[in-house]
């Protein structure tokens, strides 16, 4: 049995992303190396549509044919080392290096090759920059920097790209999170903080598999100021509003909700997801701000800042 060499292993590494670069195409490589895009979406027609930081999703002149998609759906796979096939006809990986997010779909359950990639941003938006571009008031912007200082517990809820993590990057981006020694937690790397103690932990789905909850309980044997989760989709909600209530207030979560009321909802529902007996007093206790992010006809926006109690003392 022959034993390939590591120069041998990248050279058959290159001539597979040589491959994947011919099968995405000049347009698609172009806007995945575009800094202002964070996710490029292509569904059954072929379109390619982009998400652009501050600006929403745009429809391109590009449509890739169904031959090109199912090319680039399995090259991609190739590099996560997952297969796409009929029986398995879906990818959902994390690619190494890049750290972007792939999703994709195949036959039989669509009708044509479906991919979306989304990218870790590069540019990351301020508070000052979301007022100059009507994302959020003056008003709102100083109601944010002021739960900061104060260390209050922030949730910030919306629907499917409403602007969550982007607002996410910009809270870090604030002197009290970049002074403080900062977690991150995550299951796609996509928080950025540009302080200089920050720890960045990420789920694992292969086995044996590291869930949201393994890495809460973790990040409290690391001596974090503040807790920082990138979405929370199960019971490891309990597991942060714990851990946000003995001694590490001035985190931020970001939650999928319509509004800033369903969102304490949706909070106690995945809570319950655990077996915990009435969370509504945890909750209460450790939620001190909601911010409610919109996708609205002009763009995105913050819609509404809920305070639920007085500044943390």
């Amino acid at each position: 049995m022959s034993v390939i060499s590591p120069s041998q292993e990248r050279v058959v590494a290159e001539r597979r992303r040589a491959a994947l670069r011919g099968a995405l195409g000049s347009a698609l490589q172009a806007a995945l190396a575009d800094d202002s895009v964070v996710e490029v979406l292509i569904n059954c027609d072929g379109q390619m549509r982009v998400d652009r930081v501050g600006r929403g999703i745009e429809t391109t002149d590009t449509r890739l044919s169904v031959a090109e998609r199912e090319t680039a759906i399995r090259l991609l796979a190739a590099e996560a080392y997952e297969t796409v096939t009929e029986e398995h006809p879906f990818l959902a990986a994390t690619l190494p290096g890049s750290g972007a997010r792939v999703q994709a779909l195949i036959a039989p359950i669509v009708s044509a090759p479906v991919l979306a990639i989304r990218k870790r941003p590069k540019l990351i938006l301020t508070l000052d920059e979301y007022v100059r571009a009507g994302i959020a008031s003056p008003t709102q912007a100083a109601e944010l920097r002021q739960a900061i200082v104060a260390r209050r517990n922030i949730l910030v809820a919306g629907g499917t790209g409403s602007g969550k993590t982007t607002l996410l990057n910009a809270l870090l981006a604030e002197p009290a999170f970049t002074a403080s020694r900062l977690l991150l937690l995550e299951d796609t790397a996509e928080l950025q903080c540009a302080g200089s103690d920050v720890v960045h932990l990420l789920t694992k789905r292969t086995h044996p598999p590291v869930s949201m909850r393994d890495l809460v309980q973790m990040t409290l044997r690391l001596r974090p100021d503040r807790i920082v989760v990138g979405e929370v989709r199960d019971g490891a909600a309990l597991e942060v509003l714990k851990a946000w209530n003995t001694g590490h207030p001035g985190g931020l979560l970001t939650i999928h909700a319509n509004s800033a009321a369903d969102a304490l909802q949706r909070l106690e529902d995945l809570c319950l997801e655990t077996g915990a007996a009435r969370p509504e007093r945890l909750i209460a206790s450790a939620v001190d701000t909601i911010v409610f992010m919109a996708r609205t006809a002009a763009g995105r926006r913050i819609e509404e800042i809920i305070s639920c109690k007085g500044d943390r003392r």
